[in-house]
């Protein structure tokens, strides 16, 4: 089995940072690039599916598009139903009816707040205070490693950067040898060209000699 090692072409520590005339080039390019292929879609891909969702998705959709606030419980159940004002169009057995319905769930919501008090207070407050130091050892277990991938983080950037100080002067030095390397090669096919030139050019004067000759 074979492993592929990343390599990364940027080196931050060593590499100068482009040049506003270079980063707009670069962005130009990239921006060309992404434009061809995404304007266009494929003929072997199937037409999008028109999506259909129900009515309350589409309230929802729509009540995020005009960023209004989510109203998903209606709290003036549980208000006290004395202090609560109705609309004088609603009849008087409608009016009794919401009084009697927000009564209920007062009654019901305390009913259940009452059951909950008394069986912590029997039963659930050494589990409560157990289960809460749990939570605060599994806190500080995933805080330290937190800090530890962090000091690792810390230390990689660091041996990054030296060796990528250490490799500098020679990287640099590389880098000047190939482009006198690729100027000697751009010379010497300047030069190869040139002498082709002229062995055609002695050929073509020989052969119109030979051809004044005869």
């Amino acid at each position: 089995m074979s492993f592929r090692t990343t390599v990364h072409e940027s080196l931050p520590y060593i590499d100068a940072e482009p040049t506003t005339a270079e980063r707009i080039a670069a962005e130009t390019l990239i921006a060309a690039e992404l434009g061809s292929d995404t304007t266009t879609t494929a003929a072997i891909l199937p037409p999008l599916r028109e999506p259909q969702f129900s009515d309350i998705i589409t309230q929802e959709l729509a009540r995020i598009e005009s960023q209004a606030p989510l109203r998903a419980i209606d709290t003036t159940r549980y208000e006290d139903s004395s202090t609560s004002t109705s609309t004088s169009s609603s009849s008087p057995s409608e009016q009794q009816q919401e009084k009697l319905s927000r009564a209920y769930a007062i009654s019901t919501y305390l009913t259940s707040r009452e059951t909950h008090l008394r069986l912590l207070d029997a039963h659930g407050r050494n589990a409560w205070l157990v289960g809460n130091w749990g939570s605060e050892a599994e806190v500080a277990a995933v805080e330290r490693e937190l800090a530890e991938a962090r000091r690792d983080v810390d230390r990689v950037n660091l041996q990054r950067r030296r060796a990528q100080d250490e490799a500098a002067g020679e990287l640099r030095s590389l880098e000047e040898a190939w482009k006198r390397g690729v100027g000697r090669v751009l010379e010497a096919e300047a030069a190869a060209e040139g002498v082709r030139r002229e062995v055609l050019e002695r050929q073509r004067a020989r052969a119109q000699q030979a051809v004044v000759g005869n």
